[in-house]
């Protein structure tokens, strides 16, 4: 009886069609990335701070602006470490509950509570209090802030978002945070 040779083909197969899942997998894994070529500081200021829906000529339709870090684990424990290390407890509150600045944990978000509005409150300040940090912390920083902010109110996966201090025993974990729904509640 001649021998075949189907069962090694059906396993050359098998292991290229499991190479070919793993390898996809793999590139796909976006929870751990970590970007280690950014710009200066001083090259990312920005110019305009809007802060109305007034505009001349026709409304322009933004697109959708993305976090960098918005699933990504790591991006946002670093927008944690920077949160105590560029001092915005104080006003926010240690975690994020609101001191003399608006809480971070609540649904009500005065300027928006998209990536691209949370990044350019952070990088241009807003009038009555919040200072301007573009052009004073790099972008990168900026961006894991806001991924750090947006984890604050749930807005992110339980799977990437920072866990609690063991010395900040006052609310729950990020990573525990029930989902809220940001409501613009500023005239701006």
């Amino acid at each position: 009886m001649p021998r075949t040779n189907r069962p090694r083909k059906t396993r050359t197969t098998c292991l290229c069609g499991f190479l070919a899942v793993a390898v996809a997998l793999t590139a796909a894994c976006e929870r751990e990335a970590r970007r280690y070529q950014e710009l200066p500081a001083a090259a990312n200021r920005e110019t305009a701070v809007r802060v109305g829906q007034l505009e001349p000529g026709m409304p322009q339709m933004n697109a959708p602006v993305k976090s960098p870090y918005q699933n990504n684990a790591w991006g946002m424990g670093e927008g944690k470490r920077l949160y105590g290390a560029y001092n915005c407890a104080p006003c926010h509150g240690v975690n994020g509950g609101g001191a003399i600045g608006p809480p971070l944990i609540d649904d009500k978000w005065i300027y928006g509570a998209g990536p691209d509005q949370i990044y350019a409150t952070i990088s241009q300040g807003r009038p009555d209090g919040m200072p301007s940090f573009g052009g004073h912390i790099p972008t990168q920083q900026i961006w894991q802030l806001v991924a750090y902010v947006e984890s604050m109110s749930g807005q992110v996966k339980a799977t990437s978002a920072p866990s609690r201090n063991d010395d900040q025993m006052g609310a729950l974990p990020e990573s525990r945070q029930s989902k809220q729904v940001p409501v613009q509640t500023g005239h701006r």
